[in-house]
Order: C-alpha cells, then sequence, then structure tokens
C-alpha cells in the first residue's frame, strides 16, 4: 500500500514547529494540519511539487509503500526503493546528543560529501 510519510522528511530537515513551519509557507490551517498528522488521502500535484520545493526533496521522499500479499518477496520490484524501516529520522535528535568535537567531524564529513557531488 501506498502511503504518505511527510513527517519523514519534516523530522529530518529539524523542523520542530511542523504546523507553524506549514502554515507560514502558505499552506491552509486544514492542510498544515493533514500534512502534519499524515492524514492525506488524496494530493494534488502542485501540493506535492510545493512540498518538495519546501522541503528540498522528491516525490519519492513523500512517499512510503508497504508491501501487501504477493508483492513481499519481490524484492526487485521498483517500489522497494520507497520501502522505509519503521525508525523515522530526527536529525535533531541525534544531533543534539552528539559531543560538540564529533560534530565538527560530522560537519566536515558532510562538506567533504557535498563537495565530492
Amino acid at each position: 500500500m501506498l502511503s504518505y510519510n511527510i513527517s519523514r522528511v519534516i523530522k529530518a530537515r529539524g523542523i520542530i514547529r511542523p504546523f507553524a513551519y506549514l502554515s507560514k509557507s502558505g499552506f491552509s490551517v486544514n492542510m498544515a494540519s493533514n500534512i502534519k498528522n499524515d492524514a492525506l488521502s488524496r494530493v494534488d500535484l502542485a501540493v506535492v511539487e510545493k512540498l518538495c520545493l519546501l522541503l528540498h526533496c522528491s516525490p519519492n521522499d513523500l512517499f512510503q509503500w508497504t508491501p501487501s500479499g504477493e508483492m513481499i518477496d519481490d524484492t526487485e520490484h521498483p517500489l522497494n526503493e520507497i520501502r522505509r524501516n519503521e525508525k523515522a529520522l530526527d536529525i535533531a535528535k541525534t544531533l543534539s546528543s552528539i559531543p560538540l568535537k564529533k560534530l565538527d567531524e560530522i560537519e566536515a564529513l558532510i562538506e567533504q560529501h557535498i563537495k565530492g557531488k
């Protein structure tokens, strides 16, 4: 089953108050609430595009796939690219627990990775 998992991207981006962030970014109160709570069933492509631009991600990052029935063993299926594990990345929480010396090392690794693109 395909579903939205926008909260995963929001956490990864370190957005602490997603409702306020989405509201300030031009989403209606109702839409911001639905996005924050992963309570979307249908979304216009213009909204998907706006989320992707705002969160600096691709549509694949906003979806997750949970296989059902006969698809469980098909490891070659392209939908496996958006199969997510249960653990949601909370980068802000993770970074806040790392000693400052290690943060310098992590920052250097990130810069090195970005320059290596």
